[in-house]
């Protein structure tokens, strides 16, 4: 049985190399489960673009690449695991300021990233809400 992480990675390598189905991708990273560092008392994010980007990872060792960089004195990172539908759903929309979901950004040519629009996060959390454009 394949991981959903696996499988996500997978969609993700699809769409990289210009092939796959976009709803596809967002329906697997919806059913995944994503493993989130946390920081400070909360999920660890960066901002980016004018887009504060939750960050997650489809499986340990795409974790441990970002913790190679980012974990003080290489400790050990604490994470959550998550539904990425928990996450486009609950989590982004709780920000308060245009957010996104993105996906193995340690991973050389293997992130992805899931912007504030409607289709990937709820329509009030959507930067595009009021245009009309449905992904």
């Amino acid at each position: 049985m394949e991981q959903a992480g696996t499988a996500l990675a997978g969609r993700i390598a699809e769409r990289r190399a210009g092939v796959g189905d976009p709803r596809a991708l967002v329906g697997e990273m919806r059913r995944s489960v994503l493993l989130v560092p946390l920081a400070d008392g909360g999920l660890w994010s960066a901002r980016s673009g004018g887009v504060r980007w939750v960050c997650a990872f489809t499986d340990e060792a795409a974790l441990a690449r970002f913790a190679l960089l980012h974990a003080p004195g290489g400790r050990p990172v604490e994470y959550a695991e998550l539904l990425g539908a928990r996450i486009v759903d609950e989590v982004v929309p709780s920000l308060g300021e245009p957010a996104g979901l993105a996906v193995d950004i340690a991973t050389e040519d293997g992130s992805m990233f899931f912007p504030p629009v409607v289709g990937i996060v709820p329509d009030g959390a959507a930067v595009d809400a009021g245009e009309g454009v449905r992904a």
